[in-house]
């Protein structure tokens, strides 16, 4: 399986980029950090479709199978930044949908980052949406930080699991 990470994490060198750089070596996985790029709110006018979104996704589906959305818990859900980017793939759907339909068959999953643990209902936005594009939700594992936490040990699970697809 070919994979990405979609790091959507306000700080590029936080408890999340640390979580994702282990990751992604276990995986041998590219990452790309959704802080960096240049895009925008969806836009129902799509005035905003020659901003790095669409480029993006379209690297995305022609060269992975397997997406890792990997977010810190902000406030009992994911960042603003990885919901605006989830929120443009209806661009995929209404201005480029040949683009929108190469997620069916694709896979993903999800990795969480806080210092505690997080509610129940966290994944429900990312199951639903793998459902709505035809695609495979193969899991989550919210990885916790802090001195007495060992990240590479809560990532056994999930790495297993994708290494085995």
């Amino acid at each position: 399986m070919t994979g990405i990470i979609l790091q959507g994490s306000s700080r590029s060198d936080g408890d999340t980029a640390a979580v994702v750089k282990q990751l992604a070596q276990l995986l041998d996985y590219e990452i790309i950090d959704l802080r960096l790029l240049n895009f925008s709110d969806y836009d129902y006018l799509a005035e905003n479709s020659h901003d790095e979104f669409l480029p993006t996704v379209r690297h995305i589906v022609a060269h992975y199978d397997h997406i890792v959305w990997a977010t810190p818990v902000y406030w009992y859900s994911m960042s603003a930044l990885m919901k605006r980017f989830l929120d443009r793939i209806s661009d995929c759907l209404r201005i480029e949908k040949e683009t929108g339909r190469q997620f069916r068959g694709m896979s993903m999953s999800l990795i969480s980052v806080s210092n505690d643990e997080r509610n129940e209902a966290f994944e429900t936005p990312f199951i639903l949406t793998a459902d709505y594009l035809g695609m495979s939700y193969l899991g989550d594992q919210h990885v916790i930080v802090g001195n007495d936490h060992d990240i590479k040990s809560q990532l056994t699970a999930i790495v297993r699991k994708l290494k085995s697809c």
